[in-house]
């Protein structure tokens, strides 16, 4: 059922006060989709994956239990990667994949690329 014009009105004034109160917070609304977390989950699982496989062979010639520790771990990240890809489904896969063409993927990473080297190089005005 469609909102009526005064309802409208309504949700757009909650809008606008929105963006001048809090523009951060706005953008973040904004970009944020339902399949975010899924897909920042399996982010981290491929990063767990990695860590338990290396762990595995940087450690089997020491000792089996932290191998088998390793081995623990990358199996945690499997789970957690096909829950999660499961989660997102072919409609966010889509959507990601149309994110990253569209280069708001892109976009995003370079402005944290950059707030983290203003974070970090040091204030040339000083001098």
């Amino acid at each position: 059922m469609p909102l009526s014009e005064d309802e409208q009105r309504i949700l757009s004034q909650i809008e606008q006060q929105l963006h001048e109160s809090d523009p951060a917070l706005a953008k973040e609304v904004a970009t944020t989709t339902v399949y975010t977390h899924s897909a920042r989950n399996i982010k981290w699982s491929v990063f767990g994956f990695i860590v338990g496989l290396v762990t595995i062979v940087l450690t089997l010639s020491v000792s089996f239990w932290l191998a088998f520790i390793g081995f623990a771990v990358m199996l945690a990240a499997a789970l957690l990667f096909e829950q999660n890809l499961r989660k997102l489904g072919r409609v966010g896969m889509n959507q990601l994949s149309m994110s990253v063409r569209s280069g708001s993927l892109r976009d995003s990473l370079s402005g944290r690329r950059s707030r983290l080297r203003g974070k970090f190089r040091p204030d040339d005005s000083g001098n």
